[in-house]
């Protein structure tokens, strides 16, 4: 049995670091012939950070869909950027990432260094509250919002007397997180829509690109023309469609690809 684990961690090690030369240089080649390029993350990007993935093959909804109990990660409090987080800060620094368009709610791009300006949260982002009236976005250490005095502030849940309010409109604060049946933000997507069609090269990094409507914005890209570079552990409908497909550690050849693009 022990033999048997090692096997299996063996082949998780080999299958993380499974990339080339070939494969960085073909990305950093993709990379060099843009002029715009966009990254799209999903949760993915944030596993290596100790987070669980949602739509991946342990995912916790597709073991839910199963009946089996969720592998849960760490607490979004508990966990640090990763490399690869930190590499799309440094293309973003270096002036080659333009903008990221996010479907996390970890807080993670914002904490490694990602420009607020350069970043659409679609499905929220677990520390911020919103005004519901006027889109004014709070933290909620800065309105001392206590999940346990005040409670999540879904929208779907009853509004509280003791809740604090908008300070601009005193409109009614709810969590910026999106929950199913939740609309999407119009603002961020509106913003998404725009760097997408000036995109010519998207970097998609840890998502499935099967939860809609955000999963739109790749193939968006890819009909008007942009070039795709996937990286994500599990296969994806774009796969065939991608110039790159890469099931690899995200943290690994991105790492190496900005130590290239530095050299």
């Amino acid at each position: 049995m022990a033999k048997l684990k090692l096997y299996s961690y063996f082949l998780f090690l080999v299958r993380e670091i499974s990339f080339t030369e070939n494969d960085v240089n073909d990305i950093i080649q993709l990379i060099k012939n843009s002029k715009y390029l966009v990254a799209f993350t999903g949760a993915g990007i944030s596993t290596e950070s100790g987070l669980s993935d949602f739509r991946g093959k342990d995912g916790i909804w597709t073991r839910r869909d199963k009946g089996l109990p969720p592998k849960r990660g760490k607490h979004f409090d508990e966990v640090v950027p990763n490399a690869a987080h930190l590499a799309l800060v440094a293309l973003q620094d270096m002036g080659i990432l333009k903008f990221v368009i996010s479907q996390n709610v970890d807080n993670l791009h914002l904490k490694s260094g990602i420009k607020s300006e350069l970043l659409a949260e679609l499905h929220g982002n677990y520390v911020f509250m919103k005004c519901i009236e006027c889109d004014t976005r709070y933290k909620r250490d800065e309105i001392g919002w206590d999940r346990e005095v005040h409670g999540r502030g879904f929208r779907t849940e009853e509004q509280l007397d003791h809740q604090p309010i908008c300070s601009k409109c005193e409109g009614r604060l709810i969590s910026s997180v999106v929950n199913f049946n939740d609309p999407m933000p119009e603002k961020e997507m509106t913003i998404s829509k725009q760097h997408t069609d000036k995109c010519d090269l998207m970097l998609i990094v840890g998502s499935s690109l099967t939860v809609f409507p955000a999963a739109g914005l790749p193939r968006k890209a890819q009909r008007t023309g942009a070039k795709l570079i996937i990286i994500n552990f599990d296969s994806t409908p774009l796969d065939e469609k991608a110039d790159i497909k890469l099931e690899v550690s995200a943290s690994e050849i991105l790492s190496k690809v900005v130590e290239k693009l530095k050299g």
